[in-house]
């Protein structure tokens, strides 16, 4: 297969990634503008409504894009051979470099706090009643902070195509 094809289907996946993988972050605060607390019924009962409601919302997908999304951009820049440049934040690959950092920031967020917190809300890991109604602040907290985040990110992705105009 040759690199402009290889290329090509590297930059769908990037974007598919991050549109799945960010949207769903953006989907999530639309959805949910405001921390509202767990009750302990809420976790309690396995069959009430809160519960369900949880479980029901789609927890795989969004990650495992999440490393799509990093994977194919890390992928695009070493083929172009950049890739140490803008992980050392050099000259004008100092942009993408410092989105590339964000998103590492946002991967191991997602993958280390977010989603062990949240396998213990939804009861995929046992923990005591106050734990899971804790962890459910941790995972709203986290999820901001991704969505927040991600405003950067697609900034500085964008003012990669840009950075020998702005740090050449």
């Amino acid at each position: 297969m040759d690199a402009t094809l290889l290329e090509v289907l590297a930059r769908w996946a990037h974007y598919v990634g991050a549109l799945v993988w960010i949207g769903h972050n953006y989907a999530t605060a639309v959805n949910r503008p405001r921390y509202v607390p767990l009750a302990a019924a809420d976790l309690a009962d396995p069959d009430s409504p809160r519960q369900r409601a949880l479980l029901q919302r789609e927890h795989g997908i969004f990650r495992y894009a999440s490393l799509v999304t990093w994977g194919s951009g890390a992928f695009i820049l070493w083929q172009r051979g950049w890739l140490e440049g803008a992980l050392s934040l050099q000259g004008a690959l100092a942009p993408i470099g410092v989105g590339m950092w964000l998103a590492i920031f946002m991967v191991l967020n997602l993958w280390f706090v977010l989603w062990p917190h949240q396998k213990r809300v939804l009861g995929f890991v046992p923990a005591p009643l106050e734990e899971r109604l804790a962890a459910s602040r941790v995972t709203f907290l986290s999820a901001r902070v991704n969505t927040m985040l991600s405003i950067p990110v697609l900034f500085f992705m964008a003012a990669g195509a840009h950075g020998p105009a702005l740090f050449g």
